[in-house]
């Protein structure tokens, strides 16, 4: 695992959720061996169909699972993401489900940013995040 150092400048607001920081505003990373980009994952099954449809929560997990599972094929873990681009179709209701996203991306506190965005590859889509990981 790459050194990590994150850095919180005082100017800016800290998003805080069950006492705990939930992400960076700059995270600094040295000694990093490999680079690991995951294209943005959907709530999708192995077989194409979609998972948890109408379910923001449910499908944040299938997300965080996909993303899970592309990092593990890579030598990688959960813990060595460094930033999380996230596009979503309802942005207060993603917000409403900040304890999910935390199950998967808690730990590493990855850089974030989330996106409002029209419609995704398919009508019952509801979150794509993709991921950029370093070992």
């Amino acid at each position: 695992m790459a050194d990590r150092e994150g850095f919180q400048p005082p100017q800016l607001m800290e998003r805080i959720l069950d006492g705990r920081r939930i992400y960076w505003h700059v995270l600094a990373v040295s000694e990093a061996r490999r680079f690991i980009f995951v294209s943005g994952q959907l709530s999708r099954a192995k077989d194409g169909s979609v998972v948890a449809p109408g379910d923001m929560a449910g499908q944040i997990r299938q997300v965080g699972e996909n993303i899970r599972v592309c990092l593990e094929a890579a030598g990688a873990g959960l813990r060595d993401l460094v930033r999380i681009t996230c596009y979503t179709t309802d942005i207060e209701e993603f917000h409403r489900h900040a304890r999910v996203r935390n199950e998967y991306f808690g730990e590493a506190l990855p850089a974030s940013t989330a996106v409002e965005v029209r419609r995704l590859g398919h009508p019952d889509f509801l979150i794509e995040i993709e991921a950029t990981a370093i070992v």
